[in-house]
């Protein structure tokens, strides 16, 4: 497989957690655990079901989350959060922390998930 080539070390955080979504759908098991599939859907209501698929495939192929498949049927799939992908916490917690402070009136918040609008 070809390596990635990066510019720096930032540059390696923003192609694991760049992405419409990503950061969101990192959220949601750093959070609040284990979830379904139609679960982060109804979670995160700005993304669309193919996005959402894309996007969770790359997390899992970058070790951030772990996709696990019962065998039953209808076919049940869970992901959660691994290590590597709890370690971005702090990081997304700062991006939540940084948005709050610096929100303007060209934003209408509509679906607050960050612990600093829950204060």
């Amino acid at each position: 497989m070809d390596k990635i080539q990066v510019t720096c070390e930032m540059e390696v955080t923003l192609k694991m957690i760049g992405g419409k979504c990503k950061p969101l759908i990192l959220d949601c098991p750093i959070r609040d655990g284990t979830k379904r599939f139609s679960e982060l859907m109804r979670q995160i209501t700005q993304v669309s079901q193919r996005t959402l698929t894309n996007q969770l495939r790359e997390l899992e192929n970058d070790g951030l989350i772990e996709r696990r498949v019962f065998a039953e049927v209808p076919p049940k799939v869970e992901y959660s959060i691994t290590p590597k992908g709890r370690s971005l916490s702090p990081i997304l917690e700062l991006m939540c922390d940084w948005g709050a402070e610096n929100i303007d009136d060209r934003f209408e918040m509509t679906n607050p998930q960050c612990s600093s609008h829950e204060k």
